[in-house]
């Protein structure tokens, strides 16, 4: 390979990653929304299918018009997100909750799905409440004592030997945080951190690229914790 050639060959693989990490982020998003789409679309077809059957005698230009594919998919993510709209109001009125209490219990009494059902319902309450006395986002050591992971504490329990205070901590895995690992961590070993649950999935769907300047990678000795602790006012002395 002559020297133009070789210095043609390195233009080309330059450009060509510059284009695909130009492109990346577009081609990502895309994916996400037309994964979104798609199983929007999916759930609401049907009601879309019986919608023109049912005008097929009355109406059949309308339902031609429905049966569409493009229309079709469309009008499926608009019933789907209707639905959901319609859930939400009739969760926060009395006479829903009692439906969906009902539909719980019918649901609770199959015995895999109620295991499906009841752990991801916990796991999605979990997420929502922040627990008590620790950080929602924090960093443990994983998968070694000199490596850190970003994780979500989902819930704060007590070793029943020793009574120490331990954090059951979800790992997400990168680039997709659906993904991960459950671990259990004494408190004392978690560091927690000041970010938002928004930014901490932007760190992890990102690889790292949207990480803040500074980060506190290891909690404080415990003389430096106790030296940042009030201390109360000496014996005869009034507070300031």
């Amino acid at each position: 390979m002559t020297a133009k050639s070789h210095e043609r060959f390195k233009h080309t693989r330059r450009y060509l990653i510059v284009g695909v990490l130009t492109a990346a982020p577009l081609w990502v998003t895309w994916l996400v929304f037309d994964f979104l789409f798609s199983q929007l679309s999916k759930m609401g077809i049907p009601w879309v299918v019986a919608l023109a059957r049912a005008l097929r005698g009355p109406a059949p230009g309308v339902a031609d018009v429905l049966l569409q594919p493009l229309f079709q998919s469309f009008l499926g993510v608009v019933f789907t997100v209707l639905v959901f709209y319609l859930l939400g109001w009739l969760a926060t009125q009395v006479i829903g909750q009692r439906i969906i209490d009902w539909m719980e219990r019918l649901v609770q009494s199959i015995p895999l799905v109620a295991a499906i059902y009841g752990g991801t319902k916990r796991f999605l309450a979990a997420v929502k409440e922040k627990p008590a006395g620790v950080q929602r986002v924090v960093l443990i050591n994983f998968p070694s004592e000199q490596m850190k992971a970003v994780g979500f504490v989902t819930r704060v329990i007590r070793d029943e030997a020793t009574g120490e205070e331990l954090a059951a901590v979800y790992v997400p895995t990168s680039p997709n945080p659906t993904s991960g690992y459950i671990e259990i961590v004494p408190i004392s070993q978690v560091v927690s951190t000041d970010w938002t649950m928004d930014e901490a999935m932007s760190f992890v769907m990102t690889g790292g690229a949207t990480s803040p300047e500074q980060i506190r990678f290891r909690n404080p000795p415990a003389a430096d914790l106790a030296a940042l602790r009030p201390q109360p006012p000496a014996a005869g002395r009034s507070p300031d």
